[in-house]
């Protein structure tokens, strides 16, 4: 994904904008050209800064999709493990309504959680191309083990909080030109794939146990090594945006995504579909969030995580599809 922080009005104002995108379906238009279907997707909603100043974002040339709001001395920075961009803009629309003191003071980022891990572990210093900028974050969002996991390490304060669960689906282009009728289609040798990189992207995880629920071994081989060797699997950085991306320009005909990031394609109109994957071949992932450790802002922190467990953030998140979490809290 190629990607662009944009010149700030000044030099001590420094933030992200978005244009106002169509909300037309998309056409990819030509071979090789990729007007309206790249992100960002959200037609500006995905940033709280009051004062955006000069607009510069060209999709597909230079945009930052995945950063979000003014970096310049926010008031509350969340890591949010990517597959729910989408829910933020709704979320910190709410969450600064119940909190006006917030409002236009939000940071967030939504790259995958191991990505996040390394820029916690970096200072919060992050570099995008030729910018580089450094945001301390307050909250950590992101699977369940992953969040455990950074307690465990020391880079958060337990406990873990834990919200919303989510299910696996096959992302497909509408009309499912391939046929993809299930996980088990995924290792024919003529279907192409977007999928995630177990490196960094936890999703990848669940979907191999699926894989292996549909077809054992063979069929995880296949899409992971097999497929990625021959090229006909290509492995992403940003699954969320590069899987819908790659399908709408025809570079791939099938991805494994969360059932959420399905149904957020749907409701944008881009050209997307599903391909439901069965309750006994499916993964369930457990959303959670923990406070940072020497978190600079740890009551917003902390009214964060209150919030998204509440009736009126679970109502946002089941637009989405995902489901409040049931089991025990520590």
């Amino acid at each position: 994904m190629k990607t662009f922080l944009k010149a700030a009005a000044s030099a001590a104002a420094l933030f992200v904008a978005v244009p106002a995108l169509a909300q037309a379906a998309p056409s990819p238009g030509p071979a090789g050209n990729d007007l309206g279907v790249s992100p960002p997707w959200q037609n500006g909603r995905n940033n709280d800064a009051p004062v955006r100043g000069f607009e510069f974002t060209v999709p597909d040339a230079d945009n930052l999709a995945d950063f979000h709001g003014d970096p310049a001395n926010p008031m509350l920075s969340l890591y949010v493990g990517g597959n729910y961009f989408f829910a933020m803009a709704p979320l910190v629309a709410a969450f600064e309504a119940k909190y006006p003191e917030y409002k236009g003071h939000l940071y967030w980022e939504t790259i995958p959680p191991g990505l996040l891990v390394h820029q916690m572990k970096a200072g919060g210093t992050l570099t995008v191309g030729n910018m580089t900028w450094t945001v301390k974050p307050d909250v950590y969002l992101a699977g369940l083990k992953a969040v455990q996991k950074q307690i465990d390490d020391g880079l958060l304060d337990g406990p873990a909080v834990p919200y919303v669960t989510n299910t696996l689906a096959i992302m497909v282009p509408k009309g499912n030109p391939a046929g993809v009728k299930g996980l088990a289609d995924l290792g024919k040798p003529g279907i192409k794939l977007a999928m995630p990189n177990p490196e960094f992207e936890g999703i990848a995880r669940q979907i191999e146990a699926s894989l292996g629920k549909a077809g054992g071994d063979a069929l995880v081989t296949s899409v992971y090594k097999t497929k990625v060797a021959d090229g006909s699997s290509v492995l992403t950085h940003i699954h969320h945006r590069q899987t819908p991306l790659w399908i709408m320009q025809g570079k791939a005909q099938a991805g494994v995504t969360w059932k959420s990031e399905v149904m957020f394609q749907e409701q944008a109109g881009h050209p997307i579909e599903g391909v439901d994957i069965p309750a006994d071949q499916n993964s369930t992932a457990i959303y959670a969030g923990a406070v940072v450790k020497g978190a600079a802002h740890r009551e917003a922190a902390t009214r964060w995580l209150a919030f998204i467990r509440s009736p009126e953030g679970l109502s946002i998140f089941g637009r989405y599809g995902f489901k409040p979490y049931t089991g025990p809290v520590k």
